[in-house]
């Protein structure tokens, strides 16, 4: 059984899809237990697969028994190992938050919103572990059009925010798609390894195919990952999406196509070719830095939680880019640990959002004034997520952040380092904004009354399936800091495999 857990990480989630949208309608009560059981089948394998990982080396299993590269293969190391893990983990708490939501968000379509959310959890699984960048391809479409879908079962506005980012997401996975084409027809090869092998053999480096791949394949990753200026989808997609679709979305899709864009750029082209031949380290740390610092410039004049919270997704994904592409070792320690540290986080947050909101049925900051008194429990776990976006031990933000900076030192970009701190101020001043208002209300206006004073002071916590995964998210964020060196060492093992400079420039 653990030789076929790689194969079983998608299947559980992709077959219980298909029995969830045969039966569900009919017996809408089963939907919700199949799909936590499905996800929960999905994490076991990641967790056994990335045990095997640990103890024998990288896994390489054949779909169906076919050898690349012909066949599709999964190949699994330590790297994609513990995005899945992550990602399976996310999947499955979230399916425990949205036990009450769903029905009451999409009701009637239970069993569609489901068969959607399974169908996105097994892309996003595949794109982790597939080692065939066409399969890439398909999976990465799989996980598009099924997160179209569940943005758009929202109110009015999420279907236009859905239509825009189907829009942007056609584009980039077209300009993927071209990109890969182009790897095809000089490699002849579709297999990750497969292609590297046959570009580093016969010397295809130099060629404009490989150049024009590399530039189709990098911006068609970035319109997918959100990266500034190709942001425009996701704030009003995340915003105005269902409150699970957000909380599933928000933490997971920006980070797998982070993961792409680190596999792509190491496993198929190479950091020689990336860094050195065409040295645009400067320049797209240098985007890297405006993303941060747009992304937390727009968080800080929105009025509205969940889109304030959407714009920092973006300055995230600033982090993380420019941790790749400072083309040193301890940034890319850093990007990768923050993969895993900001899928937490993110879910922290947004799970809190999607509370507050069902809650007070107010999406704007000032539905949080008295939740301190009246949600001790889940301003707790918030405190958690902020502090780790802040970046203050031991939360796992503090030690991503440690490497980020520590690359970025090393690597002598400055201007990297400065962003991320003020990026760190600017979510202190954000947190901290809400916290007050929680704790200690906004300002009444002149010759108002107070407008929440009739409210009974009364404890009201939410109900103990959305309680739940929030708390544990937050335990989460600290274990994943306490024990950010066994993370930390499987990470360095992937990393060592690539020469990076560390300080030299």
């Amino acid at each position: 059984m653990i030789e076929q857990a790689p194969a079983f990480i998608l299947l559980a989630p992709f077959l219980v899809a298909i029995l969830v949208a045969l039966v569900g309608i009919r017996f809408e009560k089963i939907c919700f237990p199949l799909v936590v059981l499905s996800l929960a089948g999905s994490f076991a394998a990641s967790w056994t697969t990335l045990c095997r990982v640990m103890n024998e080396g990288t896994i390489r299993y054949f779909m169906a028994g076919w050898a690349p590269p012909f066949g599709i293969e999964f190949r699994i190391d330590g790297l994609n190992a513990l995005v899945a893990v992550a990602v399976s983990a996310v999947a499955l708490i979230t399916s425990i938050y949205s036990k009450n939501q769903v029905p009451v968000e999409t009701p009637g379509k239970v069993s569609q919103y489901y068969t959607l959310y399974l169908l996105l959890v097994t892309g996003l699984l595949g794109m982790v572990i597939t080692g065939d960048a066409f399969n890439l391809y398909v999976l990465l479409e799989v996980s598009a059009l099924t997160s179209y879908a569940l943005i758009a079962m929202g109110p009015k506005r999420a279907t236009l925010a859905s239509y825009k980012y189907l829009i942007m997401g056609t584009i980039g996975a077209s300009f993927y798609l071209l990109g890969v084409g182009y790897l095809y027809i000089k490699t002849g090869s579709l297999n990750m390894f497969d292609i590297q092998e046959q570009l580093v053999s016969r010397d295809l480096f130099g060629s404009p195919a490989i150049l024009v791949a590399f530039i189709m394949i990098t911006v068609g990753v970035w319109i997918k990952m959100a990266f500034f200026p190709l942001h425009a989808w996701l704030p009003n997609s995340y915003a105005f999406a269902p409150t699970t679709t957000s909380a599933l979305l928000g933490p997971l899709v920006t980070k797998v196509m982070i993961y792409v864009m680190i596999r792509l750029t190491f496993t198929v082209f190479g950091p020689e070719y990336t860094f050195i031949e065409l040295d645009w380290s400067d320049i797209i740390v240098w985007m890297s830095v405006l993303a941060i610092l747009a992304g937390s410039l727009a968080a800080l004049a929105q009025r509205d939680l969940r889109k304030m919270l959407s714009f920092l997704i973006i300055a995230e994904v600033g982090y993380m880019v420019g941790g790749v592409w400072l083309a040193d070792s301890a940034g890319l320690i850093g990007a990768i640990y923050h993969i895993i540290a900001d899928a937490f986080m993110t879910l922290c947050v947004f799970l809190f959002a999607g509370i507050i909101f069902v809650k007070t049925k107010d999406r704007h900051l000032s539905a949080l004034e008295g939740q301190f008194k009246k949600m001790p429990l889940t301003m707790a776990a918030f405190l958690v997520g902020a502090l780790s976006l802040i970046g203050i031990p031991p939360t796992a933000g503090f030690f991503s952040k440690w490497y980020l900076i520590q690359g970025g030192i090393n690597s002598g970009h400055w201007e990297y380092v400065i962003a991320l701190l003020i990026s760190s101020l600017i979510n202190a001043v954000l947190f901290f904004r809400i916290i007050e208002i929680a704790y200690l209300g906004e300002k009444p206006p002149e010759g108002h009354g107070h407008h929440h004073a009739d409210e009974s002071e009364g404890r009201s916590e939410a109900s103990f399936s959305m309680l739940l995964p929030l708390l544990v998210t937050a335990v989460l964020l600290l274990v994943i800091g306490i024990f950010n060196q066994s993370i930390v060492a499987i990470i360095t093992d992937f990393v060592s495999q690539f020469n990076l400079a560390s300080g030299a420039r």
